[in-house]
């Protein structure tokens, strides 16, 4: 009888801890500070799909780059699954926004304006989609 006791006074004190971990990671300054600047990288790169993606291979490797760094970087936080879903979203080849407009551009070799114009504002909205998830999460002492 005591050995049941104690058992459920852990499985009790489990559920508790467990209960109270937090649901998602803390706000992280750096990763605000990488979602908003990459923003801002990628709509510029996404600028010059109008013309030939061969003169511009280096700057979509480079925006390749630091996005994958960032998604790296959000991957080892935890508690971080929506953000890191999110990123995975985003950078998909095969879904419809930057990673797959990045392959539609290499595929094509040009984008029409029309279609950036559209493009920048899915992408655009997705980043602010990451940046407000990560600026709404708790604030500690040290952010």
């Amino acid at each position: 009888m005591k050995a049941v006791k104690l058992k459920l006074i852990g499985l009790m004190l489990l559920t508790l801890i467990t209960a109270c971990s937090p649901l998602m990671s803390n706000f992280d300054q750096v990763s605000y500070q990488q979602v908003t600047s990459l923003k801002v990288d990628a709509l510029s790169v996404m600028d010059e799909a109008v013309t030939d993606y061969t003169g511009h291979t280096a700057d979509v490797k480079d925006l390749q780059l630091k996005v994958d760094k960032a998604i790296e970087y959000d991957k080892h936080r935890p508690h971080n699954e929506i953000t890191n879903n999110m990123w995975a979203l985003l950078n998909d080849p095969q879904k419809n926004l930057l990673g797959g407009f990045l392959v539609k551009w290499q595929h094509d070799g040009k984008c029409s304006a029309v279609y950036i114009t559209e493009k920048k504002k899915q992408i655009s909205f997705s980043f602010d989609q990451i940046a407000e998830l990560e600026s709404k999460k708790i604030k500690t002492v040290n952010n």
